[in-house]
């Protein structure tokens, strides 16, 4: 599944659950109704990996148990349902603990994971044209060897009958599976893979809203990701907002909420960078792998095909 469409699919959730909330649905009638006449696997009749998601969920919060650890239950046994459901996890349950407004909490989160599945929309985008250039590249020398024998050129013969052509084969061959693992490398690192940024600030925003002190919010948010299995980023961050709200007399939650919306839009910006960047560095395994490849699996047969010509026709 698209990461950016995982990430919106569940801020739809909890923009849903919102609304229901807001109308006086009770927690688990919520969580029962905010998944119907969704996935083809409901259509089908069959329960997704996701629809297991919701159906624990809505059993916890009808019995009156924690929300959070059925969904990191099901999480734990059923690895095909979206990672972010530990997003929604966390924020339902620094929600609960802390008292502040589920609804409102469950629309802020939506946000900011809107803002995080268009961060990563933008950078595949970003990251299309050079991932298309490299697999492109990568089928050169095939496509040369093929174009090759296409002009009658013997090359066929030249690569699998020959010694130097099968030398040329073995050496070309490894130098592609290199330079196309090398481009695989560099578009992994290229891609960001991780949850919605700022996201513990989001949590402390949640939390302080509720009326939970600084202390407080804090231990909650750390104990909240620690159960759902997110990293806390522990940065500088919240202690600098914390402190200018000190200074200023400002309210801490709305502080932390737009820091955190700077810290998607740092993110969105590195990830744009990251895709500019990918177009040049992918220059390096083309340089040394793909046009190396190239001659030994479409310029070399060539040449052995003409020159063994020659050479048996001069005879």
């Amino acid at each position: 599944m698209d990461p950016a469409a995982a990430v919106d699919a569940i801020a739809v959730v909890a923009e849903r659950l919102a609304v229901l909330l807001s109308a006086g649905v009770p927690a688990g009638g919520a969580w029962a109704n905010v998944g119907v006449g969704g996935s083809r696997h409901e259509r089908l009749g069959a329960e997704s990996d996701d629809d297991a998601v919701r159906s624990a969920a809505a059993t916890a919060a009808a019995s009156g148990e924690p929300v959070s650890p059925a969904i990191v239950a099901v999480l734990n046994e059923r690895r095909g349902a979206s990672p972010q459901w530990a997003v929604l996890a966390a924020a339902w349950q620094v929600a609960s603990d802390s008292g502040a407004p589920l609804a409102s909490s469950l629309r802020d989160l939506a946000r900011a994971l809107r803002d995080e599945a268009q961060s990563r929309r933008d950078v595949r985008s970003a990251l299309a044209g050079p991932l298309a250039s490299a697999r492109l590249v990568v089928t050169l020398p095939v496509l040369a060897a093929l174009f090759g024998a296409s002009l009658g050129f013997d090359t066929v013969s030249v690569l699998f009958g020959n010694p130097l052509g099968l030398a040329c084969v073995v050496i070309g061959t490894a130098l592609l599976w290199a330079g196309h693992r090398w481009s695989a490398a560099l578009a992994r690192r290229a891609t960001p893979d991780r949850h919605a940024s700022g996201l513990e600030l989001e949590l402390l925003a949640i939390a302080m809203s509720g009326g939970a002190s600084v202390e407080r919010a804090r231990r909650l948010v750390g104990t909240a990701l620690d159960e759902v299995g997110i990293p806390s980023d522990r940065g500088s961050s919240v202690d600098e907002v914390i402190a200018l709200a000190a200074r200023a007399g400002a309210p801490v939650a709305d502080l932390l909420r737009a820091e955190a919306g700077r810290l998607r839009r740092v993110a969105r910006a590195d990830g744009a960078a990251g895709a500019a960047a990918l177009g040049v560095r992918l220059m390096l395994p083309l340089g040394a792998c793909v046009l190396p490849a190239f001659v030994l699996l479409g310029v070399m047969p060539l040449l052995i095909s003409v020159v063994s010509g020659t050479l048996g026709g001069a005879a």
